[in-house]
Formats: structure tokens, C-alpha cells, sequence
């Protein structure tokens, strides 16, 4: 039977050798003192070894002078770099209604095969009230201009009041559109070029148009049983307590005193490219 021994205590390891021809203290600073300079700041190691070489002077090896920079952390760019702030993603912020209205053209399907209308819809991204709107057969820049006049002026917009956003779609970014709001005093911004999200009011208002249709028909099935209960103003849910819900025109015309309830400023944003 082999009896048990105490592990015994780990021999110490010898220190390693000095190497003869290993570089001093003060060698190693005139090193890094020569690789710091502004004559060789922006040279690779070999570089200026070769020229050092050229002018007759050995300070090292190359690889002396790659273990001396790593040692230092100074292997990578040596250079003093330039730094940039972050990039913050422009915005819109409507405080108010008709601050910043967002429009797009929609295509729907018609009552026959291969038929089609085009949507004209003009939201005030405040309240989400539709404050314009037009069907027409052809999508053209002289029907968005006669229906961005109209509907400015039907709302009775001073110059220098109005943001208008919208994708860059050939009606949107057409000349006689940005003529008639420079003349109107409007602001023209558009998205973000190869960013689909910059525009979402209207994109999400065209998406339940027209894949929602029978949203009203899900709403009138859902509240069947709540018959004795009044339906809510916004949205098909079961009403939250404590809860006031408002409509777009009631948010946009301050209506039902909304403005004495408790309406915050929105936080309604959309982006957009900066201007």
C-alpha cells in the first residue's frame, strides 16, 4: 500500500538571463526618443531603420523597436488624430398643431382587376389629424401642388410657421412643390436618402389603408359584448381607466378643452435630413 505524501512546494523558478546585448535603460528612451520624433512619427519601423542606415547611424532592430512601441502601446496610429462628435439623428419636434405636417401618396387598389387610384394624404404629426386629403387616377406633381395650396390655405398658415416632410418620391421632390412652399414661406424637408423609416405617419397611415380594411369590422365584433359600455374615441381597445382619449380634431382644434386638461407638448417626431 502506498502511502500518502504532502505535495511538495513549487520550486521557484530561476530568473531569466540578462541578455549581453539587450539595450539599457537610457538606450531604450533615446530609442523611443528618436520613434517619437516629428521627423519619424509617421514611419513604420523598417522605414526608419533604412533610413537611419542610409545616414549611417544603428540604433536597433526592427524588432527592438516594434517590442519597445508595444510596450508602450504605441504600435498602432501614432499620429495625433482628429475626433469627431457623435452624430446625432435629425429630428423634427411639433409642439403644437401645424408645426410639422408629413404627406405622402399612397396607391390603392381599384374595384377592378389592374385598376388603381392614388391617395393624397397631408397629416399634422401633432395631433395625427388628416388636415388634406385627395383620390385621383394619376400621380402627378400639378395635383400635390394644387393640394398643398389648398390645404395651406384652408388652415389659414402664416410664412415661416410650417415644416412640410416627405420621402423623396418624384412628386414630392418636384420643382413646382418646392416653388410654391419657398413662395408660401413653407420649410421643405425630406428623408434621409436609403432610410425607410424617416417618414412614419404617413407610411403607417397608408399601411392601414390598405391592409386594414376591415379593421372597423374587428372593432364592431370586439365591443358586441361591452354593448352597454361606450366605445372609445381612439383605437378599438378596451377603454383605459383614468385615461382621457382624444380624437385628432379634438387634439388639433383643442376642442372639449384639451389644452385645460392636461395636453402635453408632443413628442411626436419624425426624422429627416438636416436642412
Amino acid at each position: 500500500m502506498l502511502a500518502l505524501r504532502a505535495p511538495s512546494s513549487p520550486r521557484p523558478r530561476p530568473e531569466p538571463k540578462k541578455q549581453p546585448r539587450a539595450l539599457t535603460k537610457l538606450q531604450r528612451a533615446a530609442v523611443l526618443e528618436v520613434l517619437r520624433s516629428k521627423r519619424f512619427v509617421d514611419k513604420v519601423p523598417a522605414e526608419i531603420q533604412a533610413i537611419l542606415l542610409d545616414e549611417g547611424t544603428y540604433l536597433c532592430s526592427v524588432a527592438t523597436m516594434y517590442r519597445l512601441l508595444r510596450a508602450h502601446g504605441e504600435t498602432g496610429e501614432r499620429r495625433a488624430q482628429a475626433t469627431h462628435p457623435a452624430r446625432v439623428k435629425p429630428e423634427l419636434i411639433a409642439a403644437g398643431p401645424n408645426q410639422v405636417w408629413s404627406w405622402d401618396i399612397s396607391k390603392l387598389k381599384g374595384p377592378a382587376k389592374w385598376s388603381y387610384f392614388h391617395l393624397y394624404t397631408i397629416i399634422d404629426i401633432y395631433s395625427r389629424y388628416v388636415v388634406g386629403w385627395m383620390v385621383a387616377t394619376r400621380k402627378s406633381a400639378e395635383l400635390a401642388e394644387r393640394l398643398l395650396f389648398d390645404t395651406i390655405e384652408k388652415q389659414n398658415i402664416r410664412r415661416d410657421q410650417l415644416t412640410i416632410h416627405s420621402d423623396n418620391g418624384s412628386s414630392m421632390a418636384s420643382k413646382p412643390v418646392e416653388f410654391l412652399l419657398a413662395d408660401l414661406g413653407m420649410t421643405k424637408s425630406h428623408s434621409r436618402p436609403h432610410t425607410c423609416n424617416d417618414n412614419p405617419f404617413s407610411d403607417y397611415a397608408a399601411f392601414v389603408i390598405q391592409d386594414e380594411f376591415d379593421h372597423l369590422e374587428r372593432c364592431r365584433v370586439r365591443w358586441e359584448p361591452h354593448s352597454h359600455s361606450p366605445a372609445p374615441r381612439m383605437g378599438c381597445g378596451a377603454p383605459t381607466e383614468g385615461v382621457v382619449p382624444f380624437t385628432p380634431p379634438e387634439r388639433h382644434f383643442a376642442l372639449r378643452g384639451g389644452e385645460r386638461r392636461g395636453f402635453r407638448p408632443s413628442s411626436c417626431r419624425v426624422s429627416r435630413v438636416p436642412l
